[in-house]
């Protein structure tokens, strides 16, 4: 099970395996309820003041997750052409204004730092969506992920998209991660996945090194409301803190969006532990499918 196990998500990638960077969207059914919330110390994102509590406009279209820095972001375009050429959006008085929050990822050390996601690689993306299970590993947004860089350039390795699911009661919670961490990796179990101590000491004296970020988006077919879904952003963050040690630096960025879109009933406190387990089992399955290419 992946998060395209609730059902209306779809997913696509758009990956440069050459350059080392790429595009992840994560396209989503409506109606739907949408909150962010942040917790590294340097984000680059696009939309999120928008799903903040009480705002008026609760409902979004997709979510995209880039590589490329803040120059990434331009791949958010593509993304809302083609969802306003499929009549979807906020209907205003002039037609529908696709609302799309993004969220990037620093890759420029992977590959071609010169190369970035613009608005025809988004759009790619787009039109590579599918409700298939999710195609894990070192493609879409994380194409150039690198983990464990806290220990110094020559303890780095490839990172990657995972994704995972659990069921509660007759909701399903999915998960997908896209995992470009400063810190080493661990299963939610503690077993080490990038060999790193589970107590990190202070950073290797490579500050070069350290510009990443762990995007998270969870999703659920549960009714839950805006102000109650925050606390399964709250428990991804949660699953990010576990999994990733040291994690929610001040080098990283990362972010974690979570998403109701259905009329399924399940319980909060429940959902909210199926979604840590997912988001921990998504950020596992990340590195075990990432390529194993010496990154020293």
């Amino acid at each position: 099970m992946t998060l395209t196990s609730v059902p209306g998500i779809e997913v696509g990638h758009w990956t440069d395996s050459v350059a080392r960077t790429g595009v992840t969207v994560v396209a989503l059914p409506e109606p739907n309820r949408v909150v962010a919330e942040v917790r590294g110390a340097a984000p680059g994102s696009r939309e999120l003041a928008l799903l903040g509590p009480g705002m008026r406009i609760e409902e979004i279209q997709a979510i995209v997750l880039t590589g490329g820095s803040a120059f990434g972001l331009a791949a958010v375009d593509g993304v809302v052409r083609a969802l306003e050429a499929d009549g979807r959006g906020h209907q205003a008085l002039k037609g529908p204004v696709p609302i799309v929050p993004a969220a990037v990822i620093y890759d420029l050390l992977a590959g071609d730092a010169t190369v970035r996601p613009g608005p025809s690689q988004g759009a790619a993306a787009y039109a590579a969506r599918a409700a298939e299970p999710v195609t894990m590993g070192s493609v879409g947004v994380g194409t150039g992920a690198l983990v464990a860089g806290w220990r110094g350039f020559e303890h780095m390795q490839r990172g990657g998209v995972g994704s995972a699911a659990a069921e509660v009661g007759d909701a399903t919670v999915g998960a997908l991660a896209a995992v470009n961490a400063v810190g080493d990796v661990f299963t939610l179990e503690g077993e080490p996945l990038t060999g790193g101590p589970p107590r990190p000491g202070p950073p290797a004296d490579q500050p070069a090194a350290l510009g990443n970020t762990t995007l998270i988006v969870v999703a659920t077919d549960a009714r839950i409301e805006r102000n109650d879904l925050l606390r399964l952003a709250v428990r991804a963050q949660d699953a990010v803190a576990a999994c990733i040690r040291p994690g929610h630096t001040r080098y990283d960025g990362d972010v974690a969006f979570a998403v109701s879109c259905g009329e399924a009933e399940a319980d909060l406190d429940a959902a909210g532990e199926a979604a840590f387990v997912a988001v921990g089992d998504a950020i596992e399955a990340a590195i075990r499918s990432a390529d194993t290419e010496e990154e020293g």
